[in-house]
């Protein structure tokens, strides 16, 4: 639990604080984090992968590469701390370890069945069963995380699921054009660090941005805003849902 309440030198440094040293160059600092975050690692680790995680398995391996690239990739601006942002990543990362493995161990299975006659085809069918259903509890769980989380950065805005979807816009049309103005906040630099220090939508500054009038800006304001947060954090399975919008 120490590992978790990590301090260094200046106790006044925040961890986000210690990563713009680190993303600097600061190896030493660097390492000193991961090292002290091994514990809070291992935890996400263990639940993605529903037993307790060992430091020399490999599951472990791909949690502190995943961990070492929520470092090199954070930013402030995504809206959430350094930990929420990587427990993301880390269990993102292992649920592809575990879906590759899974494929290879599809392939043993067909293969043992093929070359041993006394294995029942039954037997084969019960451990596909198996994987498909222990990948899908591994979504399942990322997803209610990321919608926990994606639920406090907009409690942070005032805003809740119930604003969104009773000010969610009706049309597909104006769906997409809500999508496309709050596609255009988070690629300005400017205007996002605007939203997140405002909280609020720079309308006036987007209205001469987009093909879109004030009056529909402001209407769908909040349906803008809660687009804006998806994309501009690393949501993965909530940013897969607005990318088949957004290339249609």
């Amino acid at each position: 639990m120490l590992g978790l309440l990590f301090l260094t030198k200046n106790k006044k440094r925040t961890l986000e604080e210690s990563v713009q040293l680190i993303q600097q160059g600061d190896t030493l600092l660097l390492n000193e984090i991961i090292d002290a975050y091994k514990p809070f690692i291992a935890k996400n680790v263990s639940s993605v992968c529903k037993r307790y995680i060992y430091e020399t398995d490999d599951e472990f391996s791909i949690g502190l590469i995943a961990f070492n690239e929520a470092i090199e990739k954070y930013s402030p601006e995504k809206g959430s701390s350094l930990l929420s942002f990587s427990e993301v990543i880390i269990k993102r990362r292992v649920i592809d370890y575990i879906r590759k493995q899974t494929k290879n161990q599809h392939v043993s299975i067909d293969l043992t069945y093929s070359s041993l006659e006394e294995e029942s085809a039954g037997m084969v069918i019960v451990n596909e069963l198996s994987l498909d259903e222990y990948k899908k509890k591994s979504d399942d769980e990322v997803r209610k995380e990321e919608i926990i989380q994606f639920q406090a950065l907009l409690s942070s805005f005032n805003l809740s699921f119930r604003d969104l979807v009773e000010n969610s816009p009706k049309h597909t049309d104006a769906r997409e054009n809500a999508i496309l103005v709050a596609k255009v906040l988070i690629e300005n630099t400017e205007l996002k660090i605007f939203l997140y220090e405002k909280k609020r939508l720079p309308i006036k500054q987007l209205e001469k941005m987009v093909n879109v009038s004030r009056k529909t800006i402001e209407r769908n304001r909040k349906y803008i805003i809660a687009i804006a947060l998806i994309l501009s954090s690393d949501y993965v399975y909530l940013n897969d849902y607005l990318k088949g919008v957004l290339e249609t």
